[in-house]
């Protein structure tokens, strides 16, 4: 094994430390978290129609906090109101926990519904 030596005038001196909040920083791009909270919303979602686009988000960083707005599409029928509580969970949630960011707020927006086309099901307009 061979040793690497100092110059004599680094012996010297002392050592500093610096604390870990100022040694650096890590900055999480917002399309970072975006698709976190949209990983963590399919999951809250869970299974959907074949025809449904999956969920997406998007994500405004400030610091240490997160605004996060995330689209769904949802089965129907079904307790609309329940499933975007168990989204907003789901999401604040999971981007605290990866992220180690606040989330305020997650805005869940409804883009579609999906009638639920089990059997004896009617297609097309009733009237």
């Amino acid at each position: 094994m061979t040793a690497v030596s100092a110059g004599a005038g680094e012996l010297d001196r002392p050592l500093t430390v610096v604390p870990p909040g100022e040694r650096g920083g890590t900055r999480i791009a917002d399309r970072v978290v975006a698709k976190i909270a949209s990983q963590a919303a399919r999951e809250a979602v869970g299974t959907l129609p074949p025809d449904a686009d999956r969920p997406s988000a998007t994500v405004v960083v400030h610091r240490d906090v997160a605004h996060v707005r995330v689209h769904v599409e949802l089965d129907y029928p079904c307790d609309v109101g329940a499933r975007c509580r168990q989204v907003r969970r789901q999401v604040v949630e999971r981007v605290g926990a990866l992220v180690g960011m606040q989330v305020p707020e997650v805005v869940v927006q409804v883009e579609r519904l999906h009638l639920d086309a089990g059997p004896g099901a009617v297609q097309g307009r009733t009237r």
